[in-house]
């Protein structure tokens, strides 16, 4: 009988986990964590996200692109928009500022609804359900392929006002549903559920940047057990259907209002966008 190799041995650190959480297969969130200097992550994930660096050696860059794209999105979505509502779909392991962070530190009464299917994202929720005391913050275990489910919960019932403008964050998120999944009828199920006013603001990787590089991140997820589909810019304004882009419309992440001009905005393989629901 073979021995388990030391890398899917557990670990110290992974023993605070739970026992569903599968320290030998790679997991999008944890490897993303890695990439963003996080420590809630395993050899499995790290392997993976080596892989990725690889052939996109600025991929920490990008995941760190995704971030700041979070709290731009929600500075302007709290801000401008004036919404006090969010729900944040696949929102990944905690990696402050948050969005209740961002939005309550605008306005303090903002109420904030996460969801992720990760298990170790739920052994951290606490950090997640912080909240000013004028305001809310909730987690809710559940997966972006179950909208019904998602809106059926209790726990969004108790912290949203469906009747009242939702901000909702789809920041790389829908990468992780294949088109025969129908990532774009799941998606306008919730955004069907939100009033007029709501807004949906959404990250997405795609080859039209470098299709070569892409293509081999792709196969190594593939070999790694991990599902990653990236989509050209016409299949990602799909999701948005009939929402109205805001200025500057679908651009490459770092270009989506910058705090700071990008020497090169498609150096970072993912489009962006905010639309508002008329």
């Amino acid at each position: 009988m073979s021995q388990t190799p030391e890398w899917m041995k557990p670990t110290p650190e992974s023993a605070a986990f739970p026992p569903e959480i599968d320290m030998t297969v790679a997991h999008s969130a944890r490897m993303y964590d890695w990439w963003l200097g996080g420590k809630d992550n395993f050899p499995a994930d790290r392997e993976l996200g080596r892989a990725f660096l690889e052939v996109i050696p600025n991929m920490k860059e990008m995941a760190r692109a995704n971030r700041d794209f979070v709290s731009r999105a929600v500075r302007y979505l709290a801000r401008e928009a004036q919404l006090s509502q969010f729900l944040d779909i696949g929102t990944g392991i905690p990696t402050s500022p948050n969005v209740h962070e961002i939005a309550q530190g605008i306005e303090p009464a903002s109420r904030v609804l996460y969801l992720d299917n990760d298990p170790i994202v739920l052994a951290h929720a606490r950090a997640l359900m912080t909240s000013s005391p004028e305001g809310r913050t909730a987690y809710i275990h559940a997966d972006v392929r179950e909208p019904e489910q998602i809106l059926s919960s209790p726990e969004l019932q108790k912290v949203l006002d469906l009747d009242q403008p939702v901000g909702l964050m789809m920041v790389a998120v829908l990468m992780l549903l294949h088109d025969e999944e129908d990532p774009w009828g799941k998606t306008r199920t919730i955004m069907d559920a939100l009033p007029s006013g709501s807004y949906m603001a959404l990250t997405h990787p795609s080859a039209d940047f470098d299709p070569e590089a892409v293509a081999r991140a792709v196969e190594a997820a593939t070999q790694a057990q991990v599902t990653l589909v990236p989509r050209e810019r016409s299949a990602v304004q799909r999701f948005f259907g009939d929402w109205e882009l805001v200025e500057p419309g679908l651009v490459p992440v770092m270009a989506w209002r910058p705090d700071e001009e990008p020497e090169n905005p498609n150096a970072t393989y993912y489009w962006a966008g905010i639309a508002r629901k008329p």
